[in-house]
């Protein structure tokens, strides 16, 4: 286990973590500490441990905010590949009769060629 000492509203705070997560834990302790630092200004000195249930409860709040962004936008991804498959099936129909209409309508011209021409359809010029 790594050890790191972060700092929170100007006091030492020494954690564990795990090989290679210094650097993140200690850039969440920057957040946290940021937090805090943004409530002491707003409210002065109203007691270390008020403080920080208050910065715990406003980081709680921007993570329900942010999970219910993420399930909208889970459910807005959902509903676009629910789309994209009818329109792909949808597309892929609509080529499938245009290819045996550009058949049918193929198949005609040269019925149509071999009438004007006196030849069998089908038959080399």
């Amino acid at each position: 286990m790594a050890q790191v000492t972060v700092m929170i509203d100007g006091k030492a705070y020494r954690m564990a973590c795990e090989e290679g997560q210094e650097g993140h834990l200690t850039e969440l302790a920057a957040r946290f500490d940021r937090y805090v630092g943004h409530l002491k200004g707003q409210f002065g000195e109203i007691g270390d441990l008020r403080i920080t249930v208050m910065a715990g409860i406003m980081v709680m709040d921007e993570l329900s905010e942010t999970s219910r962004r993420l399930k909208a936008l889970e459910s807005d991804v959902e509903n676009l590949k629910r789309n994209r498959d009818t329109v792909l099936a949808s597309t892929a129909r609509t080529e499938e009769a245009v290819a045996h209409t550009l058949d049918d309508v193929s198949q005609r011209l040269l019925s149509l060629a071999a009438r004007v021409s006196g030849r069998p359809a089908g038959s080399p010029n």
